[in-house]
């Protein structure tokens, strides 16, 4: 099976140096090439609600679906702003599998964080969304990357990698 390619893009003002370390943890817990974007986006504003003031998820993915590139079968685009899903108060990140599109946000992964910790929480995020995109689902195991993480610790306490029944079930997807 060819090895998917994910195109990194940068969506306003995150540390600069976060689209190259995601390229490592991208590649070995998921098998995926990330390659990072030569332009990027400017601040969402297109999809800044004011009742919220926070980003929509899904416009700011409308827009980096439109930068899929031949060769490359994924985007994902990483953030600066504050992101929600109508039905949550805020999220890390969302994936869509059928656009084979994703973001994942920094401002709230900042909270209480040294730039190790935010660099780690961003590939942890990073690696999770990755993991939709492929097929995988939420997990359980609060130390497998595909749980479902609530607040910035339940980041710090899960792993890079995908625990045994989620390695397996990538397998079966990846055949």
């Amino acid at each position: 099976m060819p090895q998917k390619v994910l195109l990194l893009v940068s969506v306003g003002s995150p540390p600069p140096t976060l689209l190259k370390e995601l390229e490592e943890p991208l590649a070995t817990h998921m098998g995926i090439t990330a390659v990072p974007s030569k332009g990027a986006l400017p601040r969402p504003d297109y999809a800044f609600n004011k009742d919220r003031s926070q980003y929509h998820c899904n416009a700011i993915m409308r827009r980096l679906v439109t930068l899929q590139e031949p060769g490359h079968s994924l985007v994902m685009g990483i953030t600066d702003v504050d992101l929600f899903v109508p039905d949550s108060a805020f999220v890390f990140g969302e994936a869509d599998r059928e656009s084979h599109c994703a973001v994942v946000s920094t401002a709230r992964l900042r909270a209480g964080a040294d730039a190790d910790q935010l660099r780690r929480r961003v590939q942890v995020e990073g690696v999770h969304q990755a993991g939709h995109l492929l097929g995988l689902s939420y997990c359980e195991d609060p130390r497998c990357v595909m749980f479902f993480a609530q607040m910035p610790v339940d980041c710090d306490r899960k792993q890079l990698g995908l625990c045994n029944i989620c390695r397996n079930e990538l397998a079966k997807l990846n055949r």
